[in-house]
């Protein structure tokens, strides 16, 4: 039984969290817990005695503990100094092993020579001038930022950095030269690129130097500062530490909660776009109000006197919002909304849509602010999930303080160009040929995007599909489900080396044609691609005029927009022979 008992409970990931988490909003480390939900009680009551055992051991008596559950296992987290987290995961590591053994009707292990190499630990990461600078910065209420190599007060133009082995005494620092930026925090399940470029295009408009991170760069005054996925803690101290910025839009993704926590404790503004299934499993979230609770974690981050911006036509969101305190700026595509009318009854701020129309009431005025055929990214209004992501993008704005003629400029200038939001929602017409390239990477988003698509002209439709592969078999049905509301003529399988996540090659292509297929979609309409850069060279040789091509495009989507350039600029007509991408 005892060697059953401790196969039963499985230690899946341990780390350290710095920022505000999912848990609680100190710094500490946390260990993630598979664990049938019939022993979950018995296991959190033996680890919290074994960790507080051991932390008192340490002189770590100041130290909280806590834990969550979750289908089939738990989390449980222990406090700790900024310069005691690595050693912080050793004791929760230990705690979870001697809980185990405990739980199993084991004896525990001798404390001293546990406790003695622990101490050693701490010993060799304390940095006494990091915990001092933390503090300082914390009582003269600036970021804190810090990594293996940096540590930095301020954000912007107002941020101070120093290697890691070279950090003053708080005393030392010219505390009237740092000082925070305006930064805003942007999370969800979709929409979340296209909300930072666009409030950085307003931004802009408004006259500042503008800093952004995203799932695909840092940018800095329309400078790339780095290419990649930057949705994360390093990307915000990328943008942070840059001391051009004035103004900072940061990508906060699920998985940089989840890992780190955030990296920033000081925003004047945050919105959750949306929330949609995706990622499930990971981490102990596995249903979306746990979901909606990860990404909500951006709201505590809300400065007094900020605004947290959310979605009133998301049921998750208008739930899970219940249990916040931060004000909220509620956003809507229904003028009507119950929500919204009690919202604006109790004095609440709002940003709407009415008669084809932005309206945002704010401090008790009521503004119309553009009309949906001047905002180039709404296609006139068919793009409703760009129409949300418009109201979400004028809420932030307002509530940063940024003004209205800026905020009407960015919206009528932005995307007005694919570069301005590449891979998102970008519409090609070329030789009588519509294209639409977009991110699309789940059902909620395809859903959006399709929607949309449906409403252009088509003489044939074709689409493009392929998912990661650490999305379980079910997503994949429902991804292809989403996609065959489009009605295409033609399906392409792309094949995504990139993203197989340990799926052997052509599974998630099996997995959506078998779906395609038991949804009417017939074998001699569906094809395969060795990568998402043939599958659009197969779709532009299958295309004839008047054609609508649908490219979610994902792994190559540099290459892809860079072809699309070159057949625009080369007027390419469909039975043309296609050119090799120069």
């Amino acid at each position: 039984m005892a060697s059953n008992m401790t196969e039963m409970i499985v230690l899946t990931d341990s780390r350290r969290l710095p920022g505000l988490n999912l848990l609680w909003d100190r710094p500490g480390a946390v260990a993630d817990i598979a664990c049938p939900d019939d022993l979950t009680e018995r296991f959190i009551a033996r680890w919290q005695e074994q960790a507080r055992r051991m932390l008192d051991a340490l002189g770590w008596r100041e130290e909280l503990l806590t834990s969550r559950r979750f289908p089939n296992g738990a989390s449980v987290a222990i406090s700790a100094p900024v310069d005691g987290l690595f050693a912080a995961t050793e004791i929760n590591e230990w705690a979870v092993a001697t809980a185990t053994t405990r739980l199993a009707g084991g004896d525990s292990p001798p404390l001293e020579p546990a406790r003695a190499s622990l101490a050693l630990q701490i010993g060799a990461e304390a940095n006494p001038a990091l915990a001092a600078l933390h503090q300082a910065a914390r009582q003269h209420q600036v970021t804190f930022l810090f990594d293996p190599d940096q540590v930095s007060v301020g954000g912007g133009i107002g941020s101070l950095t120093w290697p890691l082995n070279a950090i003053p005494s708080p005393d030392a620092v010219d505390w009237s030269a740092v000082h925070d930026v305006p930064l805003v925090l942007v999370t969800g399940s979709n929409g979340k690129t296209t909300t930072v470029r666009l409030l950085a295009a307003i931004a802009h408009q408004a006259g500042h130097v503008t800093g952004f991170s995203s799932t695909d760069a840092v940018v800095v005054n329309g400078e790339v500062i780095d290419r990649g996925d930057w949705a994360g803690p390093a990307g915000t101290r990328l943008v942070l530490r840059d001391r051009r910025v004035e103004f900072a839009v940061l990508e906060t993704a699920r998985g940089g909660i989840l890992r780190r926590g955030l990296a920033v404790s000081r925003a004047v503004a945050a919105i959750v776009t949306n929330i949609a299934e995706d990622h499930f499993g990971e981490w102990g979230v596995s249903d979306l109000r746990a979901l909606a609770d990860t990404k909500l974690v951006v709201g505590r981050a809300v400065l007094p006197g900020g605004r947290l911006v959310l979605n009133a036509d998301d049921p998750v969101l208008v739930t899970a919002a219940t249990t916040l305190s931060v004000p909220i700026l509620w956003t809507s595509l229904d003028s009507g909304s119950p929500l919204l009318q009690r919202h604006r009854a109790a004095g609440g701020e709002a940003c709407w849509l009415a008669d084809g129309s932005i309206i945002l009431e704010q401090h008790g005025q009521t503004t119309e602010v553009a009309s949906l055929t001047s905002i180039p990214i709404t296609v006139n209004g068919t793009a409703r999930h760009n129409v949300a992501n418009v109201l979400g993008v004028v809420a932030l704005a307002a509530a940063s303080g940024l003004p209205l003629d800026a905020i009407r400029r960015g919206l009528t200038t932005f995307g007005v160009s694919p570069r301005d939001n590449p891979g998102r929602l970008n519409v090609y017409r070329i030789g009588e040929v519509t294209i639409v390239v977009d991110f699309a990477h789940n059902p909620h988003g395809m859903d959006a995007l399709v929607a949309m698509a449906t409403q252009l002209p088509a003489r044939r439709r074709l689409v493009v599909l392929g998912q990661a592969g650490d999305r379980d078999d079910l997503a994949l049905r429902q991804l292809a489900a989403s996609a065959v509301a489009f009605r295409p003529d033609r399906v392409i399988l792309k094949e995504m080396e990139k993203y197989l996540r340990e799926r052997p090659p052509g599974q998630v292509g099996d997995v959506m044609e078998a779906e395609f297929l038991r949804l009417g979609i017939p074998a001699a309409h569906i094809t395969r691609a060795p990568s998402e850069f043939e599958a659009v060279r197969s779709a532009l040789d299958w295309a004839q005029p008047g054609d609508l091509l649908l490219l979610p495009t994902h792994a190559e989507r540099g290459r892809v927009l860079a072809f699309l350039d070159q057949l625009e600029r080369a007027t390419w007509r469909p039975g043309d022979a296609l050119p090799e991408l120069t």
